[in-house]
């Protein structure tokens, strides 16, 4: 005791510098043995809990910073035992260590909302699918930055935190602007996970922004799209809310996908059927049950009038054209990989220039991109096959090998 009153009197300095070795060995002491012992308990009792729990709380190191707390606490209130320092350097000291403190339980928050989000994502992937919470994680990351901020300044300059947040009122209009497209993005957040419009792994199309494929990711600013050709388009969240867009969703559950495509017939090649064509239609297994019922109606219809005594000219007949739509439909109930239970028919619709067109409309019993485009391909494949045993044409339009097919019949026909 005395040596170290002696040793203050005569080398005062260098009494301060002990003291101060003294602090860092004991603060790295504090340290050690917090790592070593105290988080080595809190671990054990960690992995009691859940296996989802432990694992975010131990691999992203929760633990581990906030245990970082104890040496600084003690440098805080071990600094002013030390004699012979200026008041200012333990006045600086103090205001880093709290300083310290405070960013740390802050990354610590963080650290451990990035457990929870991921958390909340294992233990119900398909809840986490329709209605993430990244978006509102992200919100009170923010929140926890600004205090964190608020807090840090205030207890480097040795203010008030409260006289801080009231001068922010101030600047709430600086704010708003700042933050405008935050604010933007936590409104549409809300309103699409609330009425759940948009979800991870729906295919959605914005041909305004370019955007047409799978969303892979909603945050709070932004919702990334991996387009087809393997592309990322970033959408701005509050532009979803804003702006229209498809969701292909309504899609992908009802367990069909839509074929809508049209035969374009030369209308020159429609024409009734006669007697001998219709016997040779029969053997369509397909439509000879539609061809009898035909008949039957048409024989009953014909007969009706001519007793009363209308011209024969008046009497309805079979088309090639009608009794192809009827061998198409037939085809396409009988089809195993056509949905039965959604809309299925066969239209005309309006005479264009470039022929008759007949419209196949139906749904794919399969809503994969790949089985859809080939279960379509066949489809079509048999009408284009089979169209000219009903005596129709595919309309098209003239071509090389036409125009010389053309010219090699006249000059035929001229010699």
């Amino acid at each position: 005791m005395q040596a170290a009153q002696a040793l203050q009197q005569d080398y005062p300095w260098l009494f301060t510098a002990a003291q101060l070795a003294a602090l860092a060995l004991v603060v790295w002491l504090a340290d050690l043995l917090t790592q070593s012992l105290l988080v080595r308990a809190v671990r054990r009792a960690v992995r009691t809990l859940s296996a989802q729990w432990s694992e975010a709380l131990l691999r992203r190191r929760v633990i581990s910073r906030v245990a970082h707390v104890i040496p600084a606490l003690l440098v805080y209130y071990g600094i002013t035992l030390v004699v012979g320092l200026p008041p200012a350097a333990v006045q600086v000291i103090r205001a880093v260590a709290s300083a310290y403190v405070i960013l740390t339980l802050a990354m610590s928050l963080i650290t451990l909302l990035n457990g929870l989000g991921e958390i909340y994502k294992r233990l119900d992937p398909e809840r986490a699918r329709e209605r993430p919470i990244k978006g509102y994680l992200q919100v009170v990351k923010i929140v926890a930055y600004l205090l964190t901020a608020i807090l840090i300044i205030a207890s480097l300059f040795d203010r008030d935190p409260l006289l801080l947040l009231s001068g922010l009122g101030a600047m709430t209009a600086v704010l708003l602007l700042v933050f405008k497209d935050t604010l933007l993005s936590l409104v549409a957040s809300v309103q699409l996970s609330s009425n759940d419009m948009l979800r991870v792994g729906d295919w959605i199309e914005m041909p305004q922004l370019g955007a047409d494929g799978d969303v892979i990711d909603i945050s709070l600013h932004t919702v990334k799209v991996q387009n087809w050709d393997r592309t990322i388009t970033t959408i701005p969240t509050w532009r979803l809310i804003a702006e229209s867009y498809k969701n292909w969703r309504g899609m992908n559950e009802s367990g069909g996908r839509r074929i809508k495509r049209a035969l374009h017939l030369d209308q020159t090649s429609v024409r009734f059927l006669d007697e001998e064509e219709r016997e040779r239609l029969r053997r369509f297994a397909l439509i000879d049950g539609y061809l009898d019922e035909k008949r039957a109606e048409l024989e009953q219809y014909n007969k009706a009038l001519l007793a009363q005594g209308k011209d024969p000219v008046n009497t309805r007949r079979a088309t090639n054209l009608g009794t192809f739509r009827a061998y198409i439909v037939a085809y396409l109930r009988a089809h195993p990989q056509v949905h039965q239970q959604l809309t299925l028919m066969v239209r005309q619709l309006q005479p264009t220039p470039t022929g008759l067109p007949l419209q196949v409309y139906c749904f794919t019993a399969t809503t994969e991109w790949i089985a859809y485009e080939s279960i379509q391909a066949d489809i079509f494949d048999h009408l284009y096959a089979i169209l000219p045993q009903f005596g129709l044409r595919i309309f098209q339009q003239p071509s090389g090998s036409d125009l010389s097919a053309a010219l090699a019949r006249r000059d035929a026909a001229d010699q």
